[in-house]
């Protein structure tokens, strides 16, 4: 009784502590394939012949908790977006743009941060002690940056950019404290850089030249195209010669910097009224668009062979046929190079497109840099005009290869443009300009533009305009920029290529460059908000929206 009663408490004992004890368990498939499962106490004292497939659950366990946990961990990574709830609020906007991956303005912005830094590592990788501060490549990266940021601050107050990118221009080279940005850019890189950017003005410009559009333009666009540019040249010509005391040569170089008008600021101004459906039966934006190209043209081809004289060197009868020559020259050397990209590359090749703009842009490199190198400047810009022009006969017959070409270019130009009107504003140094320099200028600025306004109304006189779109015109017709910020300094670059320091010539250019700051920083924002505000009240609304009208006004312009 005894023995049995132990043994009754042995198993009760044992069975107790089985109780306390987790055993694991397994799975074990019968020959049947049903799955049983049993302790493992059990398959250690079963059939050991039979071929069974264990899976032990306490391993699996342990390695799919950690899975999930690495899994929850790097989950937010593993996303493809997150989407916002039902009409989301500017703070909900603003944390779910936090989240990863990121989306929107802070995606954007944290893309351009790592793509900056990226560049700077690149720079310093290459240049060392050029890309730390104080270094020539470090300022023109800051610049740049900087005057990225001053354009789109400019945007938002309703301003053209370009005129932010300036004003940040010259306060990094005058402000206290960080004008040594603007004092350490080397002056032999910026006067290339800005070549750089006039190059593709130009280029964008001869691409825009269509001949067969020239030939339907009627004679009034070409008359203000013509006229208010060559009066207003003229006029700055003869009144800075007794105002600025600058030579005759000087003079006109100056005129023709301030004559020409600003694509940049008068055609997207132009195309928002146009979508608003103002001034299309007469077709006013068509015309002063068009006519805007060829402004810019005339000005910018006059102004090379002004300064083509004014630094040529030798008796009069060559300083007269200076200017001929250099325009004969640079309008073959543009056909010639022109023509050559009708056939090189061929229309079949693979990869025409990147090659036409590789071969355009490096001719144009060729033709501003190589004239200089043979004292013919006047004769680069006016080929640089020339051979996008003449190619682009040949390449509009080829399903628009004009156009992609044209959109590389515009590509390069959100490159170029911070850099165009950020190193223009970095070359004024407020100490070396005189304070009757900066009233003078003004007032040869404002007669300029007085007449200017004179010959914009006569120029479009019987065009079967009204009196009020007649008025429109001349304030359309006022904004000046880029081409101010492309060639204002060419003068003052010269005299420094030629070593003529503290000379006459280096005062020339610093006048001519502080004229030309001026008329972008008045003109500017004072012609978009012209343009804004004028056209609503000048201009008549279409109310038909026919597009036969529109088309048949385009096709008479």
């Amino acid at each position: 009784m005894d023995s049995m009663s132990s043994k009754s408490n042995f198993h009760g004992s044992e069975d107790a502590r089985k109780s306390e004890i987790e055993i694991p368990t397994i799975k074990i498939h019968n020959e049947e394939g049903e799955e049983e499962e049993n302790s493992l106490v059990a398959f250690a004292t079963g059939n050991r012949n039979n071929q069974l497939n264990v899976e032990t659950h306490e391993p699996n366990s342990r390695c799919n908790k950690c899975c999930s946990i690495v899994r929850s961990f790097f989950k937010p990574c593993l996303r493809n977006e997150n989407p916002l709830p039902s009409n989301p609020s500017k703070l909900q906007r603003f944390k779910y743009g936090l989240l990863c991956p990121p989306f929107g303005r802070f995606a954007k912005f944290l893309a351009y941060i790592i793509l900056l830094f990226l560049i700077w590592c690149v720079l310093w990788s290459i240049t060392k002690k050029e890309a730390l501060p104080g270094g020539n490549f470090f300022s023109i990266f800051v610049l740049c940056i900087c005057c990225i940021c001053g354009g789109d601050l400019a945007d938002l107050l309703k301003m053209p950019p370009l005129l932010g990118m300036l004003i940040t221009g010259c306060l990094l080279r005058n402000v206290p404290g960080i004008k040594t940005i603007g004092e350490s850019i080397n002056q032999d890189w910026s006067s290339a850089l800005r070549n750089l950017a006039l190059i593709v003005i130009l280029t964008r410009a001869g691409l825009g030249l269509d001949p067969v559009a020239l030939k339907k333009l009627s004679f009034g666009v070409i008359r203000l195209a013509f006229i208010p540019c060559l009066v207003e040249a003229l006029t700055v010509g003869v009144v800075s010669h007794f105002l600025l005391d600058l030579p005759w040569s000087w003079g006109f170089m100056l005129g023709f910097v301030l004559a020409a008008v600003s694509p940049a600021v008068v055609v997207p101004s132009l195309l928002n009224l146009k979508e608003r459906g103002y001034g299309i039966d007469k077709g006013i934006p068509t015309l002063v668009i068009a006519a805007a190209s060829v402004d810019d043209v005339l000005a910018i081809t006059a102004f090379g062979l002004c300064v083509g004289i004014a630094f040529s060197e030798g008796s009069f009868g060559l300083l007269i046929a200076k200017g001929p020559l250099e325009a004969f020259g640079g309008v073959l050397f543009g056909v010639i190079l022109g023509t050559i990209l009708w056939f090189i590359p061929t229309a079949t090749s693979k990869n025409k497109h990147p090659i036409r703009f590789i071969f355009l842009f490096g001719y144009g490199i060729l033709a501003v840099f190589g004239s200089k190198n043979l004292d013919f400047a006047g004769a680069g810009a006016l080929a640089c005009l020339t051979i996008p022009f003449v190619a682009a006969i040949n390449w509009r017959k080829d399903e628009g290869s004009d156009k992609i070409i044209s959109e590389y270019f515009a590509n390069l130009w959100i490159v170029f443009q911070p850099l165009l009107f950020g190193l223009i504003g970095a070359e004024i140094d407020i100490t070396k300009i005189k304070s009757s320099t900066i009233g003078l200028g003004l007032a040869v600025l404002a007669i300029g533009l007085l007449f200017r306004v004179i010959a914009s109304f006569l120029a479009v006189l019987r065009l079967g305009l009204n009196t009020k779109e007649k008025f429109f015109i001349p304030l359309a017709w006022l904004p000046k920029a880029t081409v101010q910020a492309a060639i204002g300094s060419q003068a003052l670059d010269i005299t420094r290529e030629k070593k003529l320091f503290n000379s006459v010539e280096e005062k020339n250019g610093l006048i001519i460059l502080a004229v030309a700051v001026m008329v972008i920083l008045v003109t500017a924002p004072v012609g978009a908000a012209a343009i804004s505000i004028s056209g609503p009240r000048l201009l008549k609304k279409q109310t038909d929206n026919s597009e036969e009208n529109m088309n048949a006004r385009d096709d008479e312009i």
